[in-house]
């Protein structure tokens, strides 16, 4: 018999902060890797010593965005460890995981397949950027010429409070229906393909595109001055090497809600698993 019902490992505050949720619901909680700092005081009810220790207490997993993180998280390791009777929690879980659990008669579940928590992260990731911008340029966002890159989920709700701001806000992108919408929202359009001789009139780039846009041969062409916040997942979208080289400011901004909205977030993650169970 599992000695107790949630096990949670690793992840950022979000995942930190998941714990006195379940346990005000009376779940018995261990945790492996928590996130920890001097300002936080969560308590649990017991500490895993190894993931495999933690994965045999408990019948549910509940791990962080991304559920896999190098040093903390290894789906490997955890594929070993885990049998039918797991149900299985994280964000931006591997297809390839997510299929051996299917196969597996293992549940698993991906917060950020469920829409409603995607667009909840979309707000928070959103007002981390701006939160960004303000720390780290000298400027208003006031009538500042401001670049969003790409139009999805996260683009929308950035330029939506960008433009709430009062910034003069430009959508660049590939897609002529998401121009076209972008523009009957308010906003200033430009194809991908003009990027290159536009780039060098914004002094805010937000990027949400997760592939290569903002080349060398881009980049050679941005103001010194402006400043360039990537909250694209993975590798981003910016070449970082060559931005250092151009003496350029160029943030890959990853985990924003979890480090301005943590406490918000996990109430709605917790919720999710909650109801899942």
């Amino acid at each position: 018999m599992a000695e107790y019902d949630i096990a949670v490992i690793g992840g950022d505050k979000r995942t930190a902060y998941m714990i006195p949720f379940f346990m005000e619901r009376g779940y018995r909680v261990t945790g492996y890797k928590i996130y920890r700092r001097n300002d936080m005081e969560i308590e649990m009810d017991g500490y895993a010593d190894s993931l495999k220790q933690a994965v045999e207490s408990a019948e549910v997993i509940v791990g962080g965005i991304p559920i896999e993180k190098k040093g903390i998280v290894n789906l490997k390791e955890l594929s070993r460890h885990i049998r039918k009777c797991h149900k299985i929690f994280g964000g931006v879980i591997p297809e390839a995981f997510r299929q051996e659990c299917s196969e597996r008669g293992i549940a698993c579940f991906d917060f950020m397949k469920e829409e409603s928590i995607a667009i909840f992260n979309a707000v928070a990731t959103a007002e981390g950027a701006i939160l960004e911008a303000l720390l780290h340029k000298q400027t208003n966002i006031h009538h500042s010429k401001t670049l969003v890159l790409g139009y999805g989920r996260c683009g929308k709700v950035l330029c939506g409070k960008l433009k709430g701001l009062s910034a003069y806000v430009t959508v660049c992108g590939n897609h002529s229906a998401e121009l076209a919408l972008a523009e009957a929202f308010g906003m200033e359009t430009l194809p991908l393909k003009h990027l290159r001789e536009k780039i060098g009139e914004f002094e805010y780039i937000y990027n949400t595109v997760p592939a290569l846009v903002l080349d060398e041969g881009i980049l050679e062409k941005a103001d010194k001055d402006a400043l360039i916040i990537d909250i694209a997942s993975g590798r981003g979208g910016l070449d970082y090497e060559e931005a250092e080289k151009r003496q350029l400011k160029a943030l890959h901004c990853l985990g924003l809600p979890g480090k301005y909205a943590g406490k918000i977030s996990a109430k709605r993650l917790s919720e999710y698993v909650i109801g899942k169970l």
